[in-house]
């Protein structure tokens, strides 16, 4: 069963969350999801979140998966927790994959993983994604790195997620359920 941690942090995008969060538990794995401190996170709608954990009791498990939901000011909040970095670079170093939608490439940019990268974002965020190559494709894949754009492209990011570590087949299953297009 693949597993996957889903930091969420005050300011997260919530329908990027729920959506990822919902899709990798349909399709059978193990999801955790940890609060920057304990108690709900309040997304950037207001809707309120709670976290499975807390990053204390996660920061040093191995997940095959890191996935960021976007959203502001969560994806700043993540940038500026020293532990998120962290993790993210030990993760990479680790071969890992990591996926990030909206503006959570601008977390991987700060973790100096998107040097020579092709990814994909919130058109807002673009310029603020350093030296990576810009695709304006609503799902980018490069090498273990899977990008996307934002609310509108979090089932494709989640089904695009779901193919890479169950294949095709199992993504289409999952949308045909779900009554999407894929």
């Amino acid at each position: 069963m693949p597993s996957a941690l889903i930091p969420l942090a005050d300011g997260v995008e919530e329908m990027e969350a729920v959506i990822i969060i919902d899709v990798l538990r349909r399709a059978e794995w193990k999801v955790t999801t940890t609060g920057l401190q304990s108690g709900p996170v309040t997304a950037s709608r207001g809707v309120r979140l709670l976290p499975d954990t807390t990053w204390a009791d996660v920061e040093n498990q191995s997940f095959d998966w890191i996935i960021l939901p976007g959203g502001l000011p969560g994806s700043q909040k993540l940038i500026a927790d020293s532990r998120v970095i962290d993790t993210l670079q030990r993760h990479s170093r680790a071969n890992g994959w990591i996926g990030a939608i909206c503006a959570a490439p601008t977390v991987l940019h700060a973790a100096g993983l998107l040097r020579n990268r092709t990814v994909t974002s919130h058109p807002s965020v673009a310029a603020r994604l350093g030296d990576a190559h810009r695709n304006n494709h609503r799902v980018v894949e490069d090498g273990k790195l899977i990008t996307s754009q934002g609310p509108g492209t979090s089932l494709e990011f989640a089904l695009a997620i779901v193919a890479k570590m169950q294949g095709a087949e199992k993504a289409s299953e999952l949308a045909a359920a779900m009554v999407c297009a894929k």
